[in-house]
């Protein structure tokens, strides 16, 4: 079927195969590298916010907790625990819309909240953390009954001889707050003991989303300049090309069919006004043959 299209047809249908072909190439590596960059970008804010919390954490033991030390006697007050200060001031970033998405945790494997309890996939991070000194960060997907998520994770350690205070032993913690949690966890930490990691997470839809939405306008917009281009390219080829050999074709049937008085004019100076002038040549060594045709029949009858 393909040798019964004109060259105008052949040449859309082989532009037509190189943009689906092309297209299917380039997705697929597009697809990936919008997918690493969306879930880079989203790994920047996550860090970002982690510093942030990392921040709240270390102006509440240095600021707030020094100052209402003395009241812990009398009532205890989880204004001065950091982990309490950093996730009320996420759940207040919370409330903009760009941070909807986003979850926060301090997994701890022995805290005095059991709302902060490690699970089992949180508990395999915070020991890695503890058994690989130099490991500061880790990050990646994890499933869930919920759907995937994407997860950013620190270390969190024991640097301050004031956490310790309320998590070495019991009997050295404030009475209201051993009335509040208990005496059963959240106790016998050490100074410089890696004891939770901090928790970003994300729903995997979210970078899988971004990503989608950024490949899908790139890859809209190259259509549209691949399809412009098949457009330009026809329209060059059936100026330069096709009408160019049909005229040729035309004037070459005429010159077969005895009609000399037609002439190949050149066109340009391309392969096709090359190919007009042998023409041209090939009908003046035409003539001349006829010519002398007629001319030996000429003799011949006299």
């Amino acid at each position: 079927m393909f040798e019964h299209l004109n060259l105008k047809q052949k040449f859309t249908i082989l532009l037509l195969v190189i943009l689906v072909v092309g297209l299917s190439v380039s997705g697929l590596v597009l697809s990936s590298l919008l997918r690493r960059n969306a879930t880079s970008e989203i790994t920047s804010k996550a860090l970002a916010l982690i510093d942030t919390m990392s921040s709240v954490r270390q102006y509440t033991i240095t600021q707030v907790t020094p100052e209402l030390k003395d009241k812990l006697a009398d009532k205890f007050l989880p204004q001065t625990v950091a982990g309490y200060s950093a996730r009320e001031v996420f759940d207040i970033l919370r409330q903009k819309p760009e941070y909807r998405d986003f979850f926060y945790k301090e997994a701890t494997l022995n805290p005095s909240n059991l709302r902060d309890k490690a699970d089992s996939f949180e508990t395999t991070i915070v020991e890695r953390f503890q058994n690989e000194k130099n490991l500061k960060e880790l990050s990646g997907f994890r499933s869930m009954s919920s759907g995937d998520i994407f997860y950013i994770a620190r270390p969190l350690t024991v640097s301050k001889q004031a956490c310790l205070e309320c998590h070495s032993q019991p009997e050295n913690a404030p009475k209201t707050m051993i009335d509040q949690y208990g005496s059963a966890n959240g106790f016998n930490w050490q100074l410089h003991q890696t004891v939770a990691a901090q928790i970003i997470s994300i729903p995997a839809s979210q970078v899988i989303n971004k990503a989608n939405e950024s490949s899908f306008q790139i890859i809209g917009l190259v259509s549209a300049i691949f399809v412009a281009a098949i457009f330009l390219v026809n329209t060059f080829l059936n100026r330069q090309v096709v009408l160019p050999l049909k005229y040729l074709t035309r004037v070459a049937e005429e010159v077969s069919t005895g009609h000399m008085d037609v002439e190949f004019n050149e066109l340009s100076n391309d392969e096709i006004g090359k190919l007009a002038k042998a023409f041209k040549r090939m009908k003046l060594s035409l003539e001349m043959a006829m010519k002398r045709i007629k001319r030996t029949h000429g003799n011949t009858g006299s």
